[in-house]
């Protein structure tokens, strides 16, 4: 199949689509503003079979970008004569922001932090309404896969409400480093709405959903991209959707309950000595801030033991600064 030949597509129509093959569509989501429309690439393996239906979503972040391979490696391969329900990857769903290398939106807002979304409200707000009205209502299951942000550097790490036992049995499928529990669905305390990551509209909806945290932005790291593949296999298989054992994986993830990130408050050039996925303990040191003299303005030590989940890879930094993002474990 040709660029030329893929299918452009108002809605996603499962109920009719065909069934024993990889399905590619561009599904019109908005308009740009010349008035052209803008495609949100989307492939679906419909089964011969019934069976659940598992969505995996890259890129909400335009410079988030692992998990664009991951969706990809994962089509090429499936056969989908042999699967039991559908699986659908949108290998990119921020793609205005994918197209300029940018993290944000057009109007620089996060499109993570814009749920539910307007009808009728401003960029951000219409592209994620669509969003929730054209691709959220098709998963049963979902992976929302990220990374880092620029200047940060992630582990392979899974954001997950751990007391749901769907939930939690998803998040310890994957060939992750850690797993961090994390609250899925937001709370107002006065019934009042409020913004809220896809993560938590999916949750809201009753959709099962963990984040994926999958390394670097900006590039594709093909270690990242292998263990995320086999993770979402990992998956498949205990939905039952494809038959096969479940791999059992060497690196068993450590489990946290809370984390943090921990900032400068003076300024300067940056080091940090941990690495990714260290244990550390309280007082251990974690950073040190220089002055373009390499004169030491200040050190910072570990206000707890934990695991370095993510840490800084920009050395410069103002007051307010990232250093490592704590997980703190059970």
């Amino acid at each position: 199949m040709g660029q030329n030949d893929i299918q452009i597509i108002q809605t996603l129509d499962l109920k009719n689509m065909p069934k024993g093959k990889v399905n590619k569509y561009y599904l019109h989501l908005i308009n740009n503003g010349l008035g052209q429309p803008v495609f949100v690439p989307i492939i679906v393996a419909k089964g011969m079979e019934e069976g659940p239906t598992l969505g995996m979503v890259a890129a909400i972040h335009g410079n988030e970008l692992n998990g664009i391979p991951i969706i990809q490696n994962i089509f090429k391969d499936i056969d989908a004569t042999k699967i039991k329900g559908t699986l659908i990857g949108v290998p990119g769903l921020n793609v205005v922001s994918i197209d300029r290398d940018r993290r944000r939106f057009v109007d620089e807002e996060d499109l993570n932090r814009n749920f539910p979304g307007k009808e009728k409200g401003n960029r951000s707000q219409q592209y994620v309404y669509k969003i929730k009205e054209k691709i959220l209502p098709h998963f049963d299951y979902l992976v929302d896969m990220h990374t880092a942000s620029f200047g940060r550097l992630n582990s392979l790490y899974v954001r997950a409400e751990l007391r749901n036992d769907t939930i939690a049995q998803m998040a310890y499928l994957q060939d992750c480093d850690i797993i961090l529990n994390s609250k899925g669905i937001p709370s107002t305390g006065d019934g009042l709405p409020m913004l809220r990551t896809f993560r938590a509209e999916a949750m809201i909806r009753g959709i099962p959903t963990i984040t994926v945290e999958y390394g670097n932005p900006q590039v594709y790291q093909t270690d990242m991209i292998e263990r995320g593949v086999k993770g979402m296999y990992n998956l498949m298989r205990w939905l039952k959707m494809v038959d096969s054992p479940i791999e059992i994986f060497n690196n068993k993830p450590v489990s946290c309950k809370k984390s943090f990130w921990i900032y400068v408050d003076v300024g300067g050039l940056l080091e940090i000595p941990v690495n990714l996925t260290q244990e550390i303990k309280k007082g251990d040191l974690i950073g040190v801030v220089r002055n373009p003299f390499g004169d030491v303005l200040k050190k910072y030590y570990s206000p707890e033991d934990g695991i370095v989940i993510g840490k800084s890879s920009n050395p410069v930094n103002m007051d307010g600064g990232r250093i490592i993002h704590l997980g703190i474990k059970k």
